[in-house]
């Protein structure tokens, strides 16, 4: 953790700030190390200090490492203002994004003559570049995935519903070491396949079916999220042709993902492939995100993105086509940034599954 606050203290000096603050439950937890639900992380120029509540003291001094922890007996705005002031914090900056406008009155109110500084993205810049031991743990976050999503491939028949898929996944990867889903799992089958967001629901999968699994696992803090497109006896010829398409286009841009790279030269590449192929208005989202403690973070790969891909960056590459009353096609992958080029974590097969029926 020590390497983490040595890069947010350069953050400070740049801002001329004296302290920062985050209740943020990923920052928190990267920079500390706590999985308590309440606390807020308090980092100055020499010192760290996690302020909790009586619930959490014994957890917080076995897993926030190096940091003072604070019982705020009850009230925490008294407890984070006598830190600001016995450390005399004069400058401080917070997460003006996470930070409601009534918190940020009653910090004004409460820390006076603290001057309140707003950032945005400051720790989740950081939170960009994943180290080995990070690594260790979303490698196996992938794996978990892979293993549900082979697994799934004897499950999926006519006449499962989606939401028992949903669930049987969950339930493989939690057997397998997994906290948890990393988010409401999508799976869409049939025209819902059209819905880039089309979260399991009660509909029954049919044979003939297309069915977009998008999926992730959650392990020790950290996310997967992979996206496999299958089909559920022989589809339709149109579904094919879709899913070779997007099958190029996914292909396409994993090549071109290197240091050096924009966000929006990676999500070109993939785009560049399906509008050529006519299919450009059923490409509607960006091509990929940053992954690790969100699901959804920093870097971004779109046709805006400013982001310059650079070693440890991790990110999904993960293009696709939907056609309304039809269906759709997506297949991510989690890709990271190396020195040379990159790693896919993902093994799993992309070549067109034909479940048997």
């Amino acid at each position: 953790m020590s390497k983490r606050l040595d890069k947010l203290r350069e953050e400070l000096a740049r801002l001329q700030a004296d302290a920062f603050i985050t209740e943020k439950a990923e920052n928190r937890f990267y920079l500390s190390g706590f999985t308590g639900s309440t606390a807020w992380v308090i980092v100055t120029a020499k010192d760290a200090f996690l302020v909790t509540d009586f619930r959490y003291v014994e957890q917080a001094q076995e897993q926030a490492q190096g940091f003072t922890v604070i019982d705020n007996e009850r009230k925490a705005i008294d407890a984070i203002a006598r830190v600001l002031k016995e450390n005399g914090v004069k400058r401080l900056a917070f997460e003006g994004s996470s930070v409601s406008f009534q918190t940020y009155s009653d910090w004004n109110k409460a820390f006076e003559p603290v001057e309140l500084v707003a950032t945005s993205g400051l720790i989740e810049k950081i939170r960009m570049y994943k180290d080995e031991s990070e690594m260790v743990i979303i490698r196996e976050a992938v794996r978990i995935a892979e293993a549900a999503f082979e697994h799934i491939q004897g499950y999926i028949r006519p006449g499962v519903r989606e939401s028992d898929v949903a669930l049987e996944l969950e339930y493989f990867m939690r057997k397998q070491g997994a906290t948890g889903s990393a988010f409401d799992m999508i799976v869409a089958s049939g025209p819902r396949g059209a819905l880039p967001h089309g979260r399991a629901s009660e509909k029954v999968i049919q044979a003939g079916e297309m069915v977009t699994l998008d999926f992730g696992a959650a392990y020790q803090g950290y996310n997967s999220d992979i996206t496999r497109t299958l089909a559920v006896g022989e589809p339709d010829p149109k579904m094919k042709e879709i899913y070779e398409i997007v099958l190029q286009a996914q292909l396409a841009g994993l090549a071109a993902l290197r240091p050096g790279v924009s966000g929006k030269e990676a999500d070109a590449a993939t785009r560049d492939i399906i509008t050529a192929a006519g299919y450009g208005a059923a490409y509607g989202h960006s091509a990929g995100h940053g992954l690790g403690l969100e699901v959804h973070e920093l870097p971004t790969l779109s046709t805006v993105s400013a982001f310059v891909l650079e070693p440890g960056m991790l990110v999904t590459m993960e293009p696709g086509i939907y056609i309304s009353g039809l269906g759709g096609v997506r297949i991510e992958d989690d890709v990271w940034i190396t020195e040379n080029g990159h790693e896919n974590l993902n093994k799993s097969t992309k070549e067109l599954l034909i479940l048997p029926v």
